[in-house]
This record gives C-alpha cells, sequence and structure tokens, in this order.
C-alpha cells in the first residue's frame, strides 16, 4: 500500500478489497460509482486478472463503465443482465438502520435502479460515513430540465411539512456550468441538516412532477463495510443481525490504484 496514501484513503481501501470477496464466479455485479466504488472496480479488476474470476458488471455511470472495462471486466446493460445478484456501492451517509443518502456523484437515479434489480446490496465507506440520523450531507433530488424552477419551487412547499431543520436548495453546478447527469437531468441539492422520517419524505419527494428520483435509499441496503485506515473492517449485516470485525491485508501493490483518478 503505497505511503502516498491518506487515511481516509486507506480506509476506502480495506473496505473495497473485503467487499470483492463476496463476489464469486458466473455473478451478476452491480457497480457503483464515486470514489469508494471505484476502489471497489479496481480491486474486483484484480480479481478477474489474477484469478481468472468471471464476472458480469452493470455499471451505475459511464465513468464507472470506462474504468471496468480498462479493469478487464465484462459490462453490460442493465436490460442484458436481467436481474442482478449483487451490488456493491458507495454512500454519502448511513443511519443505524443502514438507511442511505446517495448522490454525490450525480448517480442516484441509475445506482438506486440498480441496487433494487439486485439480490442483495453492499456498502462500502468508511466511518465517517456513519451518522444517528440522516440529513447532515445534502439531499440530492434528480429532475427534468424542462421547468426545473417550478419544481424547485413545489419542493419547498413540500419541505414546510416535513420533519427537517433547514430548507435551503441549490442547483447541483459543475465548475461554472449545471451539472448535467448521465440522463440529461439536472441535480437539485436539498440542505435539510436532519430528516426526522426519511420513509416519509421519500415518497412525498417523489410525487412532485418534474422530481425523477430522489437521493434517499430506504430498505435497500443489506450489508455495510466500514473500512479503517489500519485495515480493519466492520462488517454489519441488517438481514442476519450480524456485526464482525475483520482485519484486511492491505498488500504493498502501489501499483494497482497508481492511475486512478477519483
Amino acid at each position: 500500500m503505497s505511503l502516498a496514501l491518506s487515511p481516509a484513503d486507506k480506509a476506502k481501501f480495506a473496505a473495497a478489497r473485503r467487499s470483492v470477496d463476496f463476489i464469486e464466479d458466473g455473478m451478476r455485479v452491480g457497480l457503483g460509482t464515486g470514489s469508494t466504488a471505484a476502489w471497489m472496480v479496481r480491486c474486483l479488476g484484480d480479481r478477474v486478472r489474477n484469478e481468472g474470476l468471471k464476472v458480469t458488471g452493470v455499471a451505475t455511470s459511464d465513468r464507472t463503465a470506462e474504468l471496468a472495462i480498462s479493469e478487464g471486466i465484462k459490462v453490460v446493460t442493465l436490460e442484458e443482465a436481467g436481474w442482478l445478484d449483487l451490488t456493491i456501492d458507495g454512500a454519502d451517509e448511513f443511519d443505524p438502520e443502514l438507511n442511505l443518502i446517495k448522490g454525490g456523484g450525480g448517480a442516484h437515479l441509475r445506482e438506486k435502479i440498480v441496487a433494487t434489480a439486485s439480490d442483495r446490496m453492499i456498502v462500502i465507506t468508511d466511518a465517517a460515513k456513519e451518522v444517528a440520523q440522516l440529513g447532515a450531507f445534502p439531499l440530492p433530488v434528480e429532475v427534468i430540465p424542462f421547468g426545473w424552477q417550478a419544481t424547485q419551487k413545489l419542493i419547498d412547499e413540500v419541505l414546510d411539512g416535513m420533519d427537517v431543520l433547514g430548507r435551503e436548495i441549490t442547483r447541483r453546478m459543475a465548475g461554472a456550468v449545471p451539472l448535467v447527469t448521465d440522463e440529461g437531468n439536472a441535480i437539485l441539492d436539498l440542505h435539510l441538516k436532519r430528516i426526522g422520517n426519511p420513509r416519509q419524505l421519500a415518497m412525498v419527494l417523489n410525487q412532485v412532477p418534474g422530481v425523477v428520483e430522489n437521493g434517499l435509499f430506504i430498505d435497500i441496503c443489506d450489508v455495510v463495510i466500514i473500512g479503517h485506515a489500519n485495515g480493519r473492517v466492520d462488517l454489519r449485516d441488517i438481514t442476519a443481525g450480524v456485526r464482525v470485525q475483520e482485519q484486511v491485508d492491505l498488500g504493498e501493490d502501489d501499483n494497482l490504484f497508481a492511475d486512478l483518478d477519483d
């Protein structure tokens, strides 16, 4: 493991390396988007090259697809795959019930579709993403470009009746221009500070005309793997009610992630 890696990157790598142990030969796997998921794709590519592991990946973003292909992983569409055995992805926040906020990378629409088309979802993360209550991380809401200002106004009116602490809404930017998702949509970030009832908010937001999908993942995640800089991982399986600590060998391969740009 390169000494240049930050403690946060080492923690992400530990979680990512442990997560690919769940992947078996012949599986159809959803590949998440974001910095932690990128480590996972590299770790999976390492298994494909060194162990001859045969898997089929479904990417949740164009950039993940490009990375997976460069790693020698076979990538197909969700339509071609049909149904997935497993999805591995990161998260921006998770609570004790393993409810999530996702979408910091702008891909939560595809991420939610892929995750819910899987038998299981594993989230890989570091300890900083664990919260007692969701909401400190801005909640992404993908909206169609047509009339997005009107959609924003309707969302603001909806928030007035929700159990949240903040109501500021900003349009996601990519530098000096508005961000455009892989589906050609815009993202509104809701700065809520605290979400008292994530399940209710998720349902209400998706009823607003113009909203495509929100970044609340409720009852979707089955397992979370929390990585630490020293190689320790905490594994929590909410379905089995299991919590275990394990040690991951971080290895000495400085080239595995040398070209990775998160």
